[in-house]
């Protein structure tokens, strides 16, 4: 059976791209593998990037993401879910396969010079971050990890590092496969600056757990096709990226009325964000509902981490030992 890992970062509240690209995709694997789909909150990514990440803020980041997870339907009696903090091993393969990882491939990777290029002086952490990416995955020898698409090349040198380690160690890693929400590739950002991503700031995306009044709010002023300056005139919905969303939370029937709708200008494009919010509402008021009950017993929340590091570890600790007889270190 496929064993299935990923990971998700707590620097900010969760939003629709997170939940359409990944989280999903948890919960449906999860329901397929069983224990073999194990995932964790990657806290130690988190701290890569200083810009990203409020260190007074990050245990309740942390806590508030398992809770997110949780509310969308992920089990933890049915799925291995941790904090990767709370599994040591991780750090320690990402030293080994930092090791083996040139420079020049960890500078070459998209993510690194975007955030670098944003920062005075760059950490090594976060140039390192695709070897404990890599870490992380082979840490569990899991051979498919569902990603979105912005982390395709991390995925390849997770296999390049794999098949190095092969080649100086002997046949020990299986080189993974990532495995995509093709539905939800590329969500836009809310104000119509690019993909929706959590760096990019609250005006930029659709939190999971927002308030409805709050993502009302973005709605409305966020930007449509620009060639709808009236009411009276016709738009390509495929220009739009309120129809987008559509796609993501209303029914056929509403996609096609609003498809029809902004073509011949029998809509406006507020009447098309009312409809929108309802299919939004729909979505998204039981997954809030279930976040509220899950905040109520944060034992619950704590002692589900607790047992998914202990299940972590069980499958981490036997493979660390391999490693380190294979590398050479002493043991006792």
């Amino acid at each position: 059976m496929p064993r299935v890992f990923s990971g998700i970062q707590p620097t900010g509240e969760p939003h629709i791209g997170n939940y359409f690209g990944a989280m999903r995709n948890y919960v449906r694997l999860g329901e397929e593998f069983g224990k073999n789909s194990i995932y964790c909150v990657v806290d130690l990514h988190a701290i890569t990037n200083p810009a990203a990440s409020d260190p007074k803020l990050l245990a309740q980041r942390t806590f508030e993401m398992a809770v997110a997870n949780f509310a969308v339907g992920l089990d933890p009696n049915k799925v291995t879910f941790f904090v990767q903090s709370h599994v040591p091993e991780h750090q320690e393969l990402s030293w080994i396969f930092t090791t083996l990882t040139p420079v020049g491939e960890l500078e070459r990777m998209t993510q690194y010079k975007d955030k670098s290029a944003q920062l005075e002086s760059v950490p090594a952490g976060l140039l390192m971050y695709p070897a404990l990416m890599a870490a992380d995955i082979l840490l569990y020898k899991a051979d498919t990890v569902p990603v979105g698409e912005d982390q395709t090349q991390h995925i390849e040198l997770t296999r390049e590092i794999a098949r190095k380690f092969n080649h100086a160690f002997g046949e020990t890693f299986p080189e993974p496969r990532a495995v995509y929400n093709k539905d939800a590739l590329r969500i836009p950002g809310v104000d119509g600056n690019g993909k929706m991503g959590k760096s990019k700031g609250e005006t930029s995306t659709i939190g999971i757990l927002e308030p409805l009044e709050s993502i009302w709010q973005k709605l409305r002023v966020a930007p449509t096709d620009p060639a709808r300056v009236r009411r009276t005139d016709p738009g390509d919905p495929a220009k739009c990226l309120i129809f987008d969303y559509h796609k993501l939370f209303s029914d056929l029937d509403t996609i096609q009325t609003v498809d029809a709708g902004c073509r011949t200008a029998g809509i406006g494009c507020i009447d098309c964000k009312k409809q929108l919010m309802t299919g939004i509402t729909a979505h998204l008021t039981p997954i809030q509902e279930r976040a509220e009950t899950l905040k109520t017993d944060p034992n619950f929340v704590r002692d589900a981490l607790a047992q998914g590091a202990r299940e972590a570890r069980a499958i981490a600790q036997p493979i660390m030992a391999e490693v380190r007889e294979k590398v050479g270190f002493l043991t006792l």
